[in-house]
């Protein structure tokens, strides 16, 4: 039943995959005006007739739709994400040096939110109505009302440019030659602040879940059972009621991790931090389509390969959904 159950999730995974590459492929092809003249509107190179043509023959353009997406498989089967012609490099060699820098920033971002919602919801709804209590949910909702860019621009502005305690701009200082540990505190002063402005986005809404939830498994029978018991506080807190209450974020893991791996593209402009949602930036201010398209089938694929982990391993989270089925 449980291979039967695996066997369902990976075929629709497959499909979902399917279709979004195949968007991705079309809807580049469907946008209003020429591709090959938007493809080289923001570089100094003069498209003649002859080049023109070459170009249309070099993309594959002159071809029937399905054979283009056949060629669009293969590539991707094989690594290819194309080539920028307005930075004039592989697209794939682009996406592979911005996207360590973003999976450092979103993981770390992630690891940290993620405890600081848990911990600060558990200790809120065990004292709940309580001054602590209403002064954390006021605080959570204070900054949940407030957009991530401002949040940058007022750490940068604040203990970049005013106090001068971390760099403006980068993820390493330029021509440092630093290695070792000085490269290495060098990199957490750039990382610094893109990641307490990331995190401290995200830190309301794991609260306001885990609070939530909290609230209503706090009163289940099991509960009530390990205080007769006699049991100390913190493992009524955190072995009981925190283990059962914290299932709806693992659910809200794979949705929450898309939001943020999108989300980031502001904050990496802000901070100027070489990750993917600078890069985004770069291809849609140069109109640089076959980077846009790389960008996009990676985010899609790290976002469904992250969803796929997550129902596969749902079964050793919460045993009783083997039941389920």
């Amino acid at each position: 039943m449980m291979r039967s159950r695996k066997v369902k999730i990976v075929t629709v995974y497959l499909l979902t995959i399917f279709f979004l590459l195949f968007f991705n492929f079309l809807l580049p092809r469907l946008l209003p005006g020429d591709a090959i003249l938007a493809m080289y509107s923001g570089s100094e190179i003069l498209v003649t007739e002859e080049m023109y043509s070459e170009l249309v023959k070099l993309h594959g353009l002159d071809r029937p739709l399905h054979e283009q997406f056949i060629t669009y498989l293969i590539q991707l089967a094989h690594g290819d994400l194309g080539y920028s012609y307005i930075a004039h490099a592989s697209t794939t060699d682009l996406i592979m040096n911005a996207l360590p820098w973003t999976l450092l920033l979103v993981f770390t971002s992630f690891i940290l939110s993620a405890a600081s919602g848990i911990v600060l919801g558990v200790e809120s709804s065990w004292r709940r109505g309580g001054r602590i209590d209403k002064l954390l949910l006021v605080f959570m909702l204070l900054i949940d009302g407030i957009p991530s860019i401002a949040i940058g621009i007022l750490f940068l502005t604040i203990f970049s440019l005013y106090c001068g305690w971390f760099p403006t701009a980068g993820a390493v200082t330029p021509y440092s030659n630093l290695v070792g540990l000085a490269y290495l505190w060098d990199m957490l002063l750039h990382l610094a602040l893109p990641l307490a402005t990331l995190t401290l986005s995200q830190i309301p809404g794991d609260y306001l879940l885990i609070r939530n939830s909290m609230v209503l498994t706090i009163c289940e029978p099991f509960v009530l059972t390990a205080r007769a018991k006699g049991l100390k506080k913190y493992k009524i807190k955190y072995f009981h009621a925190a283990r059962n209450a914290i299932l709806p974020f693992f659910t809200r893991i794979g949705i929450r991790l898309a939001y943020v791996i999108t989300g980031v593209l502001f904050i990496e402009t802000i901070f100027a931090y070489p990750g993917l949602g600078l890069l985004t930036y770069e291809a849609i201010s140069n109109r640089d389509l076959p980077l846009m398209q790389g960008i996009l089938t990676v985010s899609v694929l790290l976002v469904l390969l992250i969803n796929i982990l997550i129902d596969l391993l749902y079964k050793k989270i919460d045993p009783r959904v083997e039941y389920a089925y």
